[in-house]
């Protein structure tokens, strides 16, 4: 191994993101040995790890020989600066992913940086690859917050393979890790739990049944009403919640084991390259799918259309990192707008591997009868008030198509010979 990283010498302290598995494990060891450097590990929750979990990844950063260790509880945080806009924009990356990875890595950034800038440790260290999205959103908001810091990726840079990295591991005593590789790779946080494997590294093939972390054990059907207050989900079958936090906890109890969420999203990376992974995320799609429902009926016309932009934009901007940049805080302002009306309960009817949006009741609800019913006679006009207003309504095409070109022809001849 070199003595240096991007010509850095050894030395110093430096926070790491931890999350106890071979990469981040390498890391510990190699900056600890090899750049005789102080590391502090971070493990930043959000919303994957049980308490035992979260009492193992400690224990074992310690026993690697970290300086101290630190367990961020993010999942309120997560919940407050992200989750919640993408449930106000209805946001799905190409119609299909609820950024359930993408978002979660850049709060562990940020709260990396806290701690770093709390600790007052002027180094930070993550253990991305270089072939991937997190190296970029890691460096990125490291880069905007800390800017006089040095960043070590040293399985970026080493571009070492998982073999070197188990056999340097075992040079180095660490003998209590199984270094077994799972067929899949699973990242579980609040947001939904991404699934990879070889079937996911080609354009052609599904997971088997066996790949998801949720087994399929609910049978026949239920009905399920999701109480929303303002856009954020508060009840789930008249239960109330202190926190949305604990409603999607619950709803994803519910929802999982009948196989809902499940799905492949085919994207593309922020470093130019295509790519699948296989995710279950029943909580977000079907909260995301009932907000959407209650909004068409609640929301004017224009609200739905400005929102729809406004969130294709705000997804892929926030996919690729871009977090902290301003726009990002005037496109929430006017999704928490929008929310103002969207108030009242969705009913769902689950079962195994599908779900039925049954419809949905809110004192906002723009097809109340009072103003008229599609399809029949509107009490709110006459027939002579439409026929005056469709004359108006199509004055200016009307206008176009009657004086043609100006050579001769009719204005639906342009470009014809």
């Amino acid at each position: 191994m070199s003595d240096k990283v991007n010509g850095i010498a050894p030395g110093g302290r430096v926070v790491l993101g931890f999350s106890g598995g071979l990469d981040t494990s390498f890391c510990v060891k190699y900056l600890t040995n090899d750049l005789g450097m102080e590391v502090h590990s971070v493990l930043v929750d959000t919303g994957g790890f049980s308490e035992a979990e979260r009492a193992h990844i400690e224990a074992h950063a310690k026993k690697l020989g970290v300086k101290s260790h630190t367990t961020v509880d993010a999942v309120k945080t997560y919940y407050d600066r992200v989750i919640k806009y993408l449930v106000y924009g209805n946001v799905l990356k190409n119609q299909t992913y609820p950024l359930s990875v993408s978002a979660e890595r850049l709060i562990q950034a940020l709260e990396m940086v806290r701690v770093a800038k709390n600790m007052g440790i002027p180094n930070l260290a993550h253990g991305s690859t270089g072939a991937g999205n997190d190296q970029v959103r890691f460096d990125m908001v490291f880069h905007i917050q800390m800017p006089d810091a040095k960043i070590f990726t040293p399985i970026r840079d080493l571009r070492i393979s998982r073999d070197e990295e188990i056999a340097y591991l075992q040079k180095s005593g660490v003998d209590w890790m199984d270094f077994k590789k799972s067929v899949y790779s699973i990242n579980k946080g609040l947001w939904g739990t991404s699934v990879g494997g070889r079937e996911t590294l080609k354009s052609l093939g599904r997971l088997p049944d066996e790949a998801w972390p949720t087994q399929v054990t609910k049978t026949g059907s239920e009905t399920v009403k999701l109480g929303f207050t303002q856009g954020q989900l508060t009840a789930i079958n008249g239960k109330t919640y202190d926190h949305p936090v604990a409603a999607i906890q619950a709803l994803s109890t519910i929802a999982a084991p009948y196989g809902i969420g499940r799905d492949i999203h085919v994207g593309d990376t922020i470093i130019g390259i295509k790519g699948r992974v296989g995710f279950e995320a029943a909580a977000p799609v079907l909260i995301i799918k009932s907000h959407h429902l209650l909004e068409k009926h609640v929301l004017t016309k224009h609200q739905q259309n400005l929102k729809e932009q406004l969130a294709l934009f705000y997804g892929t901007h926030l996919h690729e990192g871009q977090i902290l940049d301003p726009v990002m805080r005037d496109i929430e302002a006017f999704f928490a707008s929008a929310q103002a009306h969207v108030t009242g309960e969705v009913s769902i009817e689950l079962a195994p591997y599908r779900y039925q949006m049954l419809g949905i009741e809110s004192k906002y609800d723009l097809m109340a009868s009072k103003s008229g019913m599609y399809g029949e006679m509107n009490s709110a006009w006459s027939g002579d008030d439409v026929r005056g207003f469709s004359k108006i309504f199509g004055n200016q095409t009307k206008i176009y198509h009657s004086i043609g070109t100006g050579e001769g022809g009719s204005g639906t001849d342009r470009g014809v010979k």
